[in-house]
């Protein structure tokens, strides 16, 4: 064994002209590249460099098998694999079929084997490359470079490349990718990729549909479908988008007729408010607050309810119209096929794990309010005047970072926990091991990023107690406030600023900034190897595919953060638009130049029973409730409401900002609680955002009746607009059919005609079974025809004697059976 070691690879081609050129692949069940795919005549001016075609620069190369190896001095010729795809292929001695391994892949969660010798991986690949061999493939070995065409699915079996590629035996295995000719004449290669560059992946042709078609042909089903899925979610959110706006901009024209506002801006009213903490804080005026307030309003108006009710029927119509898509594309793709796979979602087997994280999620919004309280309280002893009256605006946007970024750091730690969770369960096949993942990740990771929001727009404020009788945590922190004109504009900067940090952070940083950096980095050892770089080198460069299940993940999140809160950031639809339009792009560059190609996947739809679609009924079960709850608890929509048609004297919002605050008495400060120092003189009394009597009646600090009767607004609130949305939803629901009525008069169509077809060469059996063969000697006069069953009568001497077979498969007659108008070269099996 000498001591040099290099990266080889085995390249697979298709073995019969006659089987591959049918166009299909059975891996995927979708097309594969021509066999006929010839190289561009030198005449074109073309290059596309080596190892993209065998030796014969006839037969393409589509897959790679890599490894590294030591060179032995009397080593065997070094193969070279070739597949068509549609045949039993020997796996380590053993055959296996369709039916047999199915699409299973090799358990997440393997057992860990011993480590194997350098000569034990080189008897088990050459004992597997032996037995493809055996089955027909093809091999063709470089000197320097072993690679892969076309192999099938099989070689994924729990048995198969991933079980040699969790050993060490091979160190990747993947699809090559098609060459990009930065030229005018790629159209005469008639590469799929150099149209999906052109077409697809640039941000030129963001205003253009996508190709799914490509993308489908060139990448498989599954990725089609995430794209297909992609376009649908981003086309849907421009007429929210547009209304958010339109309900912002509304805020704008109107926030200098909005009474309250005005109020809290307007000095004469000489409003003074409690201290925000104990002893070091001052008592502030309210018309501080003024930008504050007037802000509010520009989110938090009569428009808003309108909005939220908008969003719940636009979340149903969403799901609705995907479905009728889906639909379509797996009639066009023929994925209609397909079974459903039974599944059930299985518990955790670290629940105390999962507990744990539960509790680090939880723990971390507690720090953050912690840290705004320590700080407001230090903020507070600045003496400059101006630092004082800006300390709760800084405190609050410090706060919003510093969560920002807790949120972001721990959801990469939840994807990796979530990631071992669920190889510790040792699911059996691929899909298992997604459809456990993504439910985990959706779990953790959705804890993590909804938790603030959940914390500012329901609790916070809620259990702070009043002036006198604050509430404290571990015995010195007092609890948190919502300022007077509430926690609607704070819940407004923590949900954009998540938003847009984990789109513009998560998705450009980690998206492009580092696969961009660790290209860099391939270029430069390339450009140290003497050797000239060939197709399969800058693939295997290339960053390995890791599924699509982080991507629908991102978009789930993003779902539910324009879903779940959208009544107090009616501008989320737009960020999520203005997102996805480049995510599209960005992803659809990534899949083209960045990552290797992946293997093409057959699925049936995006999810399974537990996965992705579940998510999204859970999300829309959950939005009516959240924006019910948002608009009532967090926003001042029913408080006005109720002041307005129930204690204003004139039914107009005049004097709303006086019934909404309380009174306190500073002389029932207890000990220690009071300013030490203080800028205003002759305060007696100070505000206080409540609902609460005041010091001179006999139940004083206790709740009013105002409070009662906002309180039971609230709920009433709560309860009609979960109803009302609820019967709006079930209602679109109802009305959009899954299916479409053009698809269902095709499938009509197509049935009858294979109906037909089965009747006819049902007759055209029955009556060669009962007439005599063309060949024998007729009698005089008409034939004769038995009219007995044939299973009655005794074989003649030159008929055979097994009975026909009256029934077949639609997919051999398909090609027999006229096209339909639409379809004129296709067709589906239903």
């Amino acid at each position: 064994m000498s001591e040099s070691s290099s990266i080889h690879s085995a390249k697979l081609v298709s073995l019969a002209r006659s089987l591959s050129g049918l166009g299909l692949d059975a891996a995927n069940g979708g097309p594969i590249n021509p066999p006929d795919h010839e190289p561009p005549p030198p005449e074109s001016g073309i290059d596309l460099g080596p190892g993209l075609f065998f030796s014969d620069g006839k037969r393409k190369v589509d897959y790679i098998l890599c490894y590294k190896y030591k060179k032995r001095q009397s080593s065997k010729p070094r193969l070279s694999i070739t597949s068509n795809g549609s045949i039993p292929i020997p796996i380590l001695g053993r055959w296996e079929t369709e039916a047999e391994s199915g699409e299973a892949g090799a358990p997440a969660g393997e057992v860990e084997e011993p480590r194997l010798s350098e000569e034990e991986k080189a008897l088990m690949r050459e004992e597997f490359e032996a037995g493809l061999l055996e089955a027909g493939l093809q091999i063709e070995r470089d000197k320097e470079v072993c690679t892969l065409h076309n192999v099938s699915h099989f070689l994924f079996a729990s048995q198969g490349i991933s079980s040699l590629l969790a050993r060490g035996v091979y160190d990747s295995a993947f699809p090559l990718h098609d060459v990009i000719v930065f030229n005018l004449c790629f159209t005469l290669i008639s590469d799929v990729r150099q149209l999906l560059h052109e077409e697809w992946a640039n941000y030129g042709v963001m205003h253009k549909y996508q190709p799914v078609d490509l993308i489908r042909k060139y990448f498989g089903e599954q990725i089609g479908l995430y794209f297909a899925w992609l376009g649908v979610y981003t086309q849907l959110l421009i007429p929210p988008s547009v209304l958010g706006i339109i309900v912002f901009l509304y805020g704008i024209f109107t926030v200098d007729a909005n009474v309250p506002s005005e109020e809290t801006c307007d000095d004469n009213l000489n409003i003074t408010m409690c201290p925000l903490c104990d002893g070091v804080c001052d008592y502030w005026r309210l018309s501080t607050v003024c930008s504050l307030a007037r802000a509010s309003y520009l989110f938090d108006n009569g428009a808003t309810v309108l909005f939220a009710i908008f969003m719940s029927l636009w979340a149903a119509c969403f799901l609705e119209h995907w479905k009728r898509r889906q639909m379509c594309l797996k009639h066009a793709w023929d994925l209609t096929s397909l079974e459903d796979e039974e599944s059930c979602l299985l518990t955790f087997v670290c629940t105390c794990v999962v507990c744990v994280q539960i509790f680090v999620t939880f723990s971390a919004v507690f720090g953050v309010a912690v840290y705004r309280i320590c700080m407001l309280s230090v903020w507070s002893m600045n003496p400059d005047p101006e630092a004082k009256a800006s300390v709760r605006m800084t405190v609050t946007t410090t706060g919003i970072i510093l969560n920002m970024l807790v949120v972001l750091v721990l959801e990469e730690v939840y994807g990796a926990i979530a990631v071992w969770l669920t190889e510790l369960e040792l699911p059996k096949t691929k899909e298992e091991f997604e459809e456990r993942l993504i439910f985990k990740s959706f779990f953790l990771k959705s804890m993590n990023a909804f938790a603030p929001i959940f914390y500012v727009a329901f609790f916070k404020g809620r259990f702070a107690g009043r002036p006198g009788d604050y509430v404290y945590v571990f015995g010195d922190y007092r609890m948190e406030e919502c300022a007077p004109p509430g926690c609607l504009i704070e819940l407004c900067i923590q949900l954009s600023m998540i938003m847009l940090g984990k789109q513009l952070i998560q998705n450009n940083v980690f998206e492009v900034l580092i696969p961009y950096k660790r290209a860099a980095e391939n270029n430069e050892e390339n450009e140290e190897e003497k050797r000239p770089k060939q197709q399969f080198d800058k693939d295997f460069t290339l960053e390995p595919f890791e599924g699509v299940s982080p991507e629908y993940m991102e978009m789930i999140i993003q779902y539910g953060f324009v879903s779940l809160f959208v009544a107090s950031f009616p501008l989320a639809p737009a960020f999520a638009l203005l997102n996805n339009v480049i995510e599209i792009r960005l992803d659809a560059a990534k899949f083209v130049t960045e990552i290797r190609r992946p293997d093409a996947v057959r699925c049936k739809d995006i999810g399974t029973i537990w996965h992705i679609m579940m998510i999204f009924h859970v999300i829309n079960a959950l939005c009516l409730s959240s924006q019910a709850f948002v608009i009532s608890f967090t926003s001042e929509f029913v408080p006005r409401m109720v002041f307005q048609y129930m204690y204003s004297v004139n039914g107009t919002m005049n004097g709303f900002t006086e019934h909404s605050l309380s009174y306190f008495n500073i002389s029932n400060f207890p000990a220690g609680t009071a300013p030490t120092t203080t800028l205003f003189t002759g305060v007696s009394v100070c505000r206080y955002k409540d609902y609460r009597d005041p010091p001179w009646e006999p139940d004083a600090y206790t709740f009013s009746k105002q409070y009662w009767s906002v309180l039971a607004a609230k709920l009433a609130f709560v309860i009609f607009f979960q109803n009302f949305a609820m019967f709006l939803s079930m209602l679109v629901a109802w009305m959009i059919p899954d299916v479409p009525r053009s698809l269902r008069e095709q499938l009509k169509k197509e049935n009858m005609m294979l109906m037909e077809f089965l009747l006819n060469q049902d007759q055209e059996a029955r009556v060669k079974s009962h007439c005599p063969p063309p060949q024998q000697p007729r009698s005089r006069g008409k034939a004769r025809c038995s009219t007995l069953p044939a299973r009655q009568r005794a074989p003649g001497p030159e008929e055979p004697s097994a009975k026909p077979s009256h029934s077949t498969s639609f997919t051999k007659l398909g090609d027999r059976i006229p096209p339909s108008p639409s379809e004129l070269k296709r067709n589906t099996a239903v």
